[in-house]
């Protein structure tokens, strides 16, 4: 849960810096990203859209770029890695005629900031640079950059793609890195170590090498937020998201696969781990939260700013049978609970309902947790007590989104905290006992 608690996370590969006081960025670049999203053919620079990008001997395709979130692009047989500032891969295909795409590996190919890295498919070998060194196993071309750097983004557009993609290879796999970052790999060393048993090659700096595979996969990407859909996995692999967490579990050695059982543990208390959120969207009654939680029988701990490593926190994480948390970044550690605890996603006063369960409703879901709402009502919401009932921040929610997301980030997710009404609570809190029997 850094993302909660960081002061600035710096992207990479625009400078732009990303931290609580910006996560209202998001939803301006979700409201952009999902008007990108709307066109599902997309063109590429050299004209033609997928069909125009079939093999014309064997009507394979090579690059895919008719999605309009990210493009991926498949070549097999002889294929050419070269790297350095522009970074090319070639496949020869004997039968096929010369082609060129500019592609930019990561999942969200619309964003600023990102490097194109060229793929060619030439009818000759020695129209391709000739190999330095050659490995027997495929390679994908990912990008780093892009918003790295949230902890939402690491998992949404770095992780689950790159498990959809990669996780097929069972390990025998070579990643080749756009826009390395050695500090962030560091963080998730864990995660991509079981991706891959080789090293990570820092393309950007691989001058005057030539590396070539049987297959090269160049791009990657989710067809959903957070979650996988196996009906739409390009791969043809058919991972879920409880696969995915299942593999968090592998990856990291965590003990539990599933959550207390009160029926079989009588007088046993479930755990619950409440995080606190130290900028915007804060418990203003946090001490009553956690009474009224002990008080229904839960053993509670509240989650701060995390003092281990990160690998020990994952940990924690997983000993819990219950997380609670207003809406934010933090959430996304619910990739850590055993299969069957429960979410309760605390949602701020505004309309964010369809917000929150598509980042983190749905996935939930989809990994299998018991997945609770608790919507805050204007009297529990700090807004009230800044604009009174009768302004529209708080009297009618549909004009401000109307207005734009601008205004939606800056109140409703920005500068407000929430005050929770114990005595409406505590059924949702019943509601979690049920469903730990």
């Amino acid at each position: 849960m850094e993302e909660e608690v960081a002061v600035v996370h710096t992207e990479p590969s625009t400078g732009r810096h990303r931290g609580n006081e910006r996560y209202s960025d998001d939803w301006e670049e979700r409201q952009q990203r999902q008007e990108k999203e709307k066109d599902t053919v997309k063109f590429s620079e050299f004209g033609g859209g997928t069909d125009d990008f079939n093999n014309v001997a064997n009507k394979k395709l090579i690059c895919d770029t008719s999605f309009g979130k990210y493009d991926v692009c498949e070549l097999e047989g002889d294929a050419r890695a070269q790297g350095g500032a522009g970074a090319t891969v070639t496949v020869v295909s004997p039968r096929a005629a010369p082609r060129e795409w500019k592609i930019k590996p990561y999942s969200r190919k619309y964003l600023d900031g990102l490097k194109a890295v060229t793929v060619r498919s030439v009818p000759n070998a020695e129209d391709a640079p000739p190999c330095t060194t050659r490995l027997n196993i495929p390679a994908m071309v990912i990008e780093l950059g892009g918003l790295t750097g949230n902890y939402w983004h690491d998992f949404t557009d770095v992780l689950v793609p790159l498990f959809i993609g990669a996780r097929r290879f069972s390990g025998e796999v070579q990643l080749l890195v756009v826009n390395l970052l050695p500090f962030w790999v560091d963080k998730y060393r864990k995660i991509f170590s079981q991706l891959s048993r080789h090293e990570i090659i820092d393309l950007e700096k691989d001058h005057g090498v030539v590396r070539c595979y049987p297959h090269v996969v160049v791009g990657y990407g989710s067809r959903k937020e957070f979650t996988i859909d196996p009906s739409l996995d390009d791969t043809g692999g058919g991972y879920t998201m409880v696969n995915f967490t299942e593999f968090l579990r592998h990856s990291y050695s965590l003990p539990r696969d599933r959550p207390i059982k009160l029926n079989h543990h009588q007088g046993s208390r479930p755990r619950m781990m409440i995080l606190e959120r130290t900028n915007s969207r804060k418990f203003m009654n946090l001490p009553e939260v956690v009474a009224a939680a002990e008080a229904a029988g839960f053993e509670v701990s509240v989650a701060g700013r995390p003092k281990a490593s990160y690998d020990e926190f994952v940990r924690e994480v997983n000993s819990f049978d219950v997380m609670l948390g207003v809406h934010g970044a933090g959430l996304t550690n619910c990739l850590f609970l055993p299969t069957g605890a429960v979410l309760v996603q605390i949602v701020p006063y505004g309309r964010l309902e369809s917000i929150a369960r598509t980042d983190f409703g749905e996935p939930a879901r989809d990994m299998g947790l018991r997945y609770i709402e608790y919507a805050v009502a204007a009297e529990e919401s700090s807004l009230t007590d800044v604009f009174g009932k009768d302004h529209p921040i708080i009297k009618d929610p549909i004009s401000v989104h109307m207005s734009g997301w601008g205004n939606v980030a800056e109140w409703y997710l920005g500068k407000q905290d929430v005050r929770i009404n114990i005595d409406r609570f505590r059924p949702v809190l019943m509601q979690v006992l049920e469903h730990l029997h």
